[in-house]
């Protein structure tokens, strides 16, 4: 994970490739992946098995977000409803949360094993 972290709006992102297209909004797109099954995360549905095996649990106090919240931590995972709303920026704040369990690849460069 390389890139340039910016803070905006009282947001910190991470940035890849500050100078290229994907800093203005028209770059790679990424995908969340499963590491232990290469599974690409396609849909909330497959989000949603994958963390509750690993300890998550559906948090219902908004219903304009799709959130999950894990009781060992004070760790809140919050995304839009719409999952093709969801962003590279939500797929990072996954993986930090879920060392080891998920990773962001971009889609040309992902293979299926």
């Amino acid at each position: 994970m390389s890139g340039v972290w910016v803070f905006k709006n009282g947001v910190v992102r991470l940035v890849e490739n500050p100078g290229s297209d994907s800093f203005k909004g028209s770059g790679q797109r990424k995908v969340l992946v499963h590491v232990a099954t290469n599974e690409v995360v396609t849909s909330y549905e497959v989000l949603e098995r994958i963390l509750l095996s690993v300890g998550w649990e559906r948090y219902y106090d908004d219903p304009d977000l799709f959130q999950f919240h894990k009781r060992s931590s004070v760790h809140l995972i919050s995304l839009p409803r719409d999952f093709n709303k969801l962003k590279s920026m939500h797929m990072y704040d996954i993986v930090v949360k879920n060392r080891n369990v998920f990773e962001v690849r971009d889609i040309y460069n992902h293979r299926a094993n």
